[in-house]
């Protein structure tokens, strides 16, 4: 990266109003980490409890996904190694009147639709829906293969208070880019 280019990506977090920005492994002691620095920021900025409890509420759900759901790429098929194991991406921002937490991680094409109508039929849902479909899937859920019952994006949504912001950017014949964004007033 040319030297002028860090000054235009200081200048482009500043103008998003930036708080915390992470690229990499996502690990526990990462998660640990993240929680305890954001915990520690919202306590300077927020001065409502209900706020901070939502946002920090919504970033654990986000990171949790981030470590459970992520998928593993290494090489490509020339063997060239492409991307770091596990990688992904978190910002959270602060504007005027919201938060912002976004998500940026590897899904396997074969999975993307599923999420897609999952996310879609959580954002037709109203409060009352979604705390219903939260109840169901916490009382009649199975655990997947990674350990969880499917609740985050719901609690997310549930949290949050509003639709749920994402897209699917194609990486290669493998693996699209999932890009969430979760705003929280």
């Amino acid at each position: 990266m040319a030297l002028d280019n860090i000054y235009e990506l200081y200048k482009t977090m500043e103008r998003d109003h930036t708080m915390l920005s992470f690229k990499g492994v996502v690990t526990p002691d990462l998660l640990s980490s993240v929680l305890q620095i954001m915990e520690s920021k919202l306590n300077h900025v927020e001065k409502s409890n209900k706020t901070k409890k939502k946002v920090y509420n919504v970033l654990v759900e986000c990171l949790q996904n981030l470590y459970h759901h992520n998928e593993n790429i290494q090489e490509d098929e020339e063997g060239i190694n492409l991307l770091f194991s596990k990688s992904a991406l978190l910002m959270i921002s602060k504007n005027d009147d919201h938060y912002e937490v976004k998500t940026g991680n590897y899904i396997q094409k074969g999975n993307a639709q599923e999420l897609k109508d999952k996310l879609d039929d959580i954002n037709s849902m109203n409060k009352d829906e979604l705390r219903s479909l939260y109840k169901s899937v916490l009382n009649e859920g199975e655990l997947s293969d990674k350990g969880t019952a499917g609740l985050g994006m719901i609690d997310i949504a549930r949290k949050s208070g509003n639709k749920l912001e994402y897209s699917f950017l194609p990486v290669d014949k493998k693996f699209d880019f999932f890009c969430l964004n979760v705003k929280i007033n």
